[in-house]
């Protein structure tokens, strides 16, 4: 049977007719059928009707779907009811889709636009979950429809129904008790009377007064509805909300603490964390889907959502915020009458109003005149729930004109009210930093900006950040243009997408160009509409305020720290909306089902001509992109990939631009100070506080568990690393461009471009006859070629961004990873990048290098050279100022002349160096020079040296640098040394490989893997390590390289347990430690001595995409395997904290790279003091005892053996030259 493309239709089901349902969700009759959008799946054809027909309320149908081809999907709202076996989840899923067609509604009617708009927020949900219940009858729809209009009113003055059987109903609603009655559907009206009268009196109890005129109302409207019907069948008295008295309900509820959001219900059970997990999951789903609905401005729809769970058997997943969204949706319509019937619901759930609740019903009141009643009934049930006042405009967050209506509602039945004072700010009572809190603030560094200037940089990244993306050139020099690139450049101008029923100019090399780059994830990109929101006038005009502290001609905030004056500024902002707004966080399953189905779109609406390269192909459009499949090892993935036609015009075009998100783009002013865990860094890019694995969330539930005073130190480290501003050195810039551009040099680290990839062997005609060697030397050409792509673009990236800002300051904003190392978020071109990277950039705070920054930067050269690591610092500069004709040669010709600086380890920096010394020494007054360079300080086997603190270990302290010496003690020197005596040995005992690597170990052999024994690296790790290494001696015979790196890497770990006993101890003790954790079924968390929760996100993979991902087993293996390391690193990070922190209260600049410090040549001594200082704060404090303790009572019931410690002495790190150098 052939069906009109115009309706939908619906799949048969056994022994039922036939329906149709139009696309726009309203039912159509055809044939025999009489039913409206019963139950059964739903085929959604391309086209839509221009008919408007009413759709009936109680079919789900009838609200609406995408035009989207050849889709089958369950019908969620059949008549299973609350009897549905998914409890109500198949219903949001289905209200996700709803909002899915009033997006396409608004944005067109065709299924091709490409309009990136934030009504697209919830249309990808569906899921297993979409099983229908029951089928039922119209029969049953009928009623359902008679109880969804009885529950969602206050009041309902009479539900008629007829013909109504209610055998199928038991299904759905079971009766409390069977009474006799002449007619079943007599009882279903009596008992629909008999909960309205129950509404009665509980308004009755509330207020009698009240509750009298409604009645007086509901006898008045019955009277006209009388003599309307004349003998019709009557209505019954009952009452409508007033629309100036809240309906609340005070049954004795307990007054809590403030800021308490819920009370227990009884039957409530005490949830354990995993299941707080799934249901934090649920919750911001649910909460996604209600911000979606607000922001439509449908609380209509919003509300209908929020019943659905709110009525269904997981209203314990729903709390007060998930009612706040829909109070806050219609306090801006000044709906009191829902706002009151919300009240109730939260009371009927066993939840508590708080302060969010309070003021949404205040701003509903606000935009009402005359009701001083409800707005004193109001205040008073606040003060009964133990809130204040006051605390509304201290606590709250608002939005648009929200602050000025509750105002204006309070001063209605208090005129005199003021606004309260800021509160006073809490102190960190860390023992790490009270002389840190204590102290008074130096002043910032000042840039040579004025506030005009500050201004106009704010102003240009608020609109960068506004666009989204940002086009940049290629500093990649231009193809000539050929015929072809001509022509494909007239092509892409006369492209177009086909969008909304209509031509716009927006091609498909526009949409590609948005698109995330090679070898990067798509989540940013896909996850645009959700993150875009204008800033608003208040928003801007404090940020402006923000930035003034910055320009010399200010010195106001010189008290503050950058949060605290941020705070300062909050709380003085008066009316206007918040500054600081919390955006709602999209659960990741969500936002991956999201971001599949807009590639899913992209995919189906880019289109190009077939015969755009050929014309005498036959003219139709073909898909730019299209699907494909590959192995990666063992597992085979989906790509998404551009059709080769698109790809030929593409580099025929010969492109000169990139096009990055703003969030890869450095800062064009000083970042927003971190408050709390969801605002800072970015003033409209969302950017988390702690990077996590996608879908684990537990980070994010430990940081808003957390008290917000306990993370003011970590808030305060970042800010300080963010705070610091850079400038683009532009001679080294410059020179690495034009090598960039001259084929590249891989000796430097220049990557080559694909011109000088290798060239694959010539292949016979039939590819099946290639040996193992040909397929081998194919293969390999192939890896190379795609390794020389991959170096070659990530360099043009950067140096194409370094090259954008060259003539600007920027500034990185920083945040951490889960063990609170930090790092700065735009990820291409930033201080943690290579060599290259590292040697442009400069502070852009200049200061005088003093009488012994001059010999700090010669020091500084010669530590970048490699040459003499095991000398002490004193015989360093007299090996800089011996070479002093190479450095000047090297700074003057760097191409041209000797050539010295390329034959250094870090040959780019070293160049710079050279050239800040070049102009230094040529300066008349050295010492007054204006140096901008950083001088950096590292760690010696930093991990190592923690492990050594915390163990007390002589030993491993004097190997490490802890201990004062004369000459810098290297431990990969060592170890390689006592290797080399344990070879010795076996050789004389006539162990063959022992006897194979004589003259073969070295330090460059043992350091890597001694480098990272204290990161956990395992014994099959450090073999490939050693093979790696033993590969590269030329001389080494290859058939002995399994065997040797197999002995190398077990000498290796006998000389590290017999040199750092204490190391090997503490590790062991922490990997049984989470062993025994992971095999009880929990992750392992600890908290850092700056009070950092922190919880290791290593769970069993998993074949399918679940929505409770961190509900998953721990991995027991990689639990173990990574404890130790992860928690050196939280150590490591603390202590580089610490001495930002310090570093901040003696005025210096200060960034880190981990374990290296920077800061300028005439502040080194400076910092390497504080450093000294916090090391030893640091490990003054009981760590292990602390982390036992914490161990002990979060998962165990006894304690565990305790173990001697050494005799190291903490204070010498104080008077150590070369723990950090």
């Amino acid at each position: 049977m052939e069906h009109p493309p115009e309706l939908l239709l619906c799949q048969r089901q056994e022994g039922e007719e036939q329906r149709y349902l139009r696309e726009d969700g309203a039912a159509a009759r055809c044939g025999s059928c009489s039913g409206r959008g019963g139950p059964g799946a739903i085929l959604l054809p391309a086209q839509r009707t221009r008919e408007q027909e009413q759709p009936e309320q109680g079919c789900g149908a009838a609200h609406g779907l995408p035009a989207y081809p050849e889709r089958v999907l369950p019908c969620p709202w059949g008549p299973g009811g609350p009897s549905c076996p998914q409890e109500g989840q198949c219903r949001l899923s289905w209200s996700l889709l709803w909002l899915w067609a009033e997006a396409v509604r608004s944005l067109g009617r065709e299924r091709t636009s490409m309009s990136w708009c934030p009504l697209i927020a919830g249309m990808l949900l569906w899921s297993p979950g979409w099983v229908l219940g029951p089928r039922g009858s119209r029969h049953q729809i009928a009623v359902l429809k008679a109880r969804v209009k009885q529950l969602q009113a206050t009041s309902v003055p009479e539900v008629t129904l007829t013909k109504v059987e209610l055998a199928p109903l038991q299904e759905v609603v079971a009766p409390r008790e069977r009474e006799e009655s002449p007619s079943r559907t007599s009882s279903w009206v009596e008992k629909l009377k008999r909960e309205a009268r129950i509404q009665q009196l509980k308004v009755e109890q509330v207020s009698p007064i009240i509750a009298s005129e409604l009645a007086l109302e509901a006898k008045v409207k019955n009277k006209a509805q009388g003599k309307v019907k004349g003998k019709g069948k009557k209505s019954p008295k009952t009452k409508t909300s007033h629309a100036g008295s809240p309906n609340i309900h005070v049954h004795g509820k307990p007054t809590g603490a403030a800021g308490k959001e819920a009370v227990t219900a009884p039957g409530r059970r005490v949830l354990d964390n995993k299941e707080s997990s799934q249901f934090k999951i649920l919750q911001q789903t649910i909460q996604s889907n209600l911000e979606c609905f607000a922001f439509l401005q449908q609380p209509e729809e919003a509300e209908r959502l929020l019943l659905m769970y709110h009525r269904s058997a997981k209203r314990k997943v729903l709390n007060v915020s998930a009612y706040n969204i829909v109070m806050r949706s219609w306090a801006r319509k000044g709906r009191l009458q829902r706002i009151n019937y919300l009240f109730s619901m939260l009371e009927s759930a066993g939840l508590q109003p708080n302060l969010d609740s309070y003021a949404a019903a205040l701003e509903c009141l606000g935009r009402n005149p005359f009701c001083t009643k409800s707005i004193r009934r109001y205040l008073q049930q606040l003060q009964h729930d133990g809130f204040h006042v006051d605390e509304l405009f201290q606590k709250c967050l608002f939005e648009e004109d929200e602050k000025e209506k509750v105002l204006k509602a309070v001063r209605m039945v208090h005129p005199n009210y003021q606004l309260p004072p800021a509160p006073s700010p809490q102190t960190c009572s860390s023992s790490l930093l009270q002389d840190f809190y204590s102290r008074k603030m130096v002043p910032y560094p000042k840039l040579d900006f004025s506030v005009q200037e500050l201004q106009e940089c704010f102003q240009k990244q608020l609109e960068l950040e506004m666009n989204n993306t940002i086009t940049i050139e290629s500093v990649e020099s231009s193809k000539p243009l050929t015929p072809q690139a001509i022509k494909a450049v007239k092509l892409r101008e006369r492209w177009g997408c086909r969008s909304a029923g209509k031509q716009e100019q927006s091609s498909p090399q526009d949409l590609w160009e948005g698109a995330p780059h090679r070898g990067t994830q798509t989540g940013g990109f896909f996850s645009r509409p959700h993150r875009s929101h204008p800033a608003n006038p208040q928003q801007q005009h404090g940020w402006s305020h923000w930035l003034t502290q910055f320009s010399p001609s200010t010195s106001q905030p010189a008290k503050y720290l950058p949060r605290e004056y941020w705070e300062k500024l909050v709380a003085e902002a008066g009316f206007g909306p918040s500054l600081d707004l919390k955006n709602c966080s999209w659960s990741y399953m969500l936002l991956m089902r999201l971001g599949m189905h807009m590639l899913e779109l992209l995919v189906q609406a880019v289109k190009m001509p077939r015969n755009i390269l050929s014309p005498r192909l036959e003219p139709r459009l073909i898909p730019a992109l299209y699907h494909i499949y590959s192995f990666r090892s063992s597992s085979q993935i989906g790509l998404i990939k551009p059709h080769p036609i698109f790809c030929q015009i593409m580099s025929d075009a010969a492109e000169t631009t990139l096009t990055f998100n703003s969030s890869a783009i450095p800062m064009l002013c000083p970042p927003v100070p971190w408050t709390s865990p969801h605002f800072g860094a970015f003033f409209l890019n969302d950017t988390n506080l702690m990077r996590f694995v996608d879908g684990a969330i537990q980070h994010q539930l430990l940081l808003e568990q957390c008290p917000l005073v306990n993370l003011h130190p970590v808030l305060d480290a970042l800010n300080q690393l963010g705070n610091c501003a850079w400038k683009i050195n532009q001679p080294v810039l410059d020179i690495i461009i034009s090598i960039f551009n001259d084929k590249g040099n891989e000796k430097l680290d220049i990557p080559p471009p694909m011109s000088e990839a290798p060239k694959p062997p010539a292949l016979p005609g039939n590819l099946s006859a290639l040996d193992k060697a040909q397929r081998h030397e194919l293969l390999l050409c192939k890896k190379k070629a795609a390794e020389m792509h991959s170096l070659r673009v990530d360099a043009l990236y950067k140096l194409s961004i370094a090259n954008y800002v060259r003539d600007r300051v920027f500034w990185f904003p920083h945040n951490m990873d889960f063990r609170g190392r930090t790092y700065p978020c735009p990820p291409y071109f930033n201080h943690l990048g290579n060599d290259v990277i590292r040697a442009i950039l400069l502070f852009a705070e200049g200061r005088p290098l003093g009488p012994k920054g001059l010999d700090w930067l010669k020091i500084h050269l010669i530590n970048l050279t490699g040459l003499k690591k095991k000398n002490p610092l004193q015989e360093r500069l007299e090996y800089a100022n011996e070479i002093m004709e190479e450095i000047l040669d090297s700074a003057d010709h760097p191409l041209t002349g000797r050539k010295w600086w390329m034959n250094t380890d870090e040959p780019w920096q070293a160049l710079a160096c050279c050239m800040e010394i070049t102009k230094a020494s040529r300066s008349p007054d050295p010492a007054a020079y204006i140096s901008h360079f950083p001088i950096h300080q590292d760690g010696s086997c930093n991990g190592l040296q923690h492990y050594a603190a915390l163990g007390r270990d002589l030993i491993g302290a004097i190997s490490v640098n802890l201990m004062p010496c004369d000459v810098p003690q290297d431990v990969y020197s060592a170890v390689a040394q006592q290797v080399e005596e344990f070879r010795r040995k076996d050789a004389e005992h006539g162990v063959k490989i022992a006897q194979v690597l004589q003259g073969f170990i070295s330090r460059k052999v043992v350091k890597q893997t001694v480098m990272t024994v204290v990161y956990g690296v395992t014994r099959y790790g450090g073999r490939l390590q050693m093979e790696k290494r033993l590969k590269e001696i030329d001389d080494f015979p290859e058939e002995y390289l399994w065997e040797a790196s197999h002995y190398l890497v077990k000498q290796v770990f006998n000389s590290i347990k017999e040199m750092f006993s204490a190391t090997r101890d503490i590790q062991n003790w922490l990997t049984e430690s989470a062993k025994l954790i992971a095999q009880s079924g929990q992750t392992v968390e600890w908290v850092t001595p700056l009070g950092l929760p922190i919880v290791q996100p290593y769970y069993l993979s998993q074949l399918l995409l679940s929505p409770a991902l961190c509900c998953r087993k721990p991995d027991t293996v990689k639990q173990k395997n990574a404890f130790p390391p992860n928690f050196i690193h939280s150590l490591d990070s603390t202590h580089m904290m610490l001495t930002a922190l310090h570093c901040l209260r003696q005025g210096l600049t200060f960034v880190s790279v981990h374990d290296c410090y920077w800061t300028h040549a005439v502040t080194v001594d400076v910092m390497n003091q504080v450093c000294r200082q916090q090391f030893v704060a640091l490990h003054s404090e009981k760590i292990l005892q602390d982390l036992s303790k914490f161990m002990l009572e979060k998962y165990c019931r006894y304690s565990l053996r305790s173990r001697a410690w050494g005799e190291f002495n903490l204070q010498n790190v104080m008077d150590s030259t070369y723990f950090f150098s």
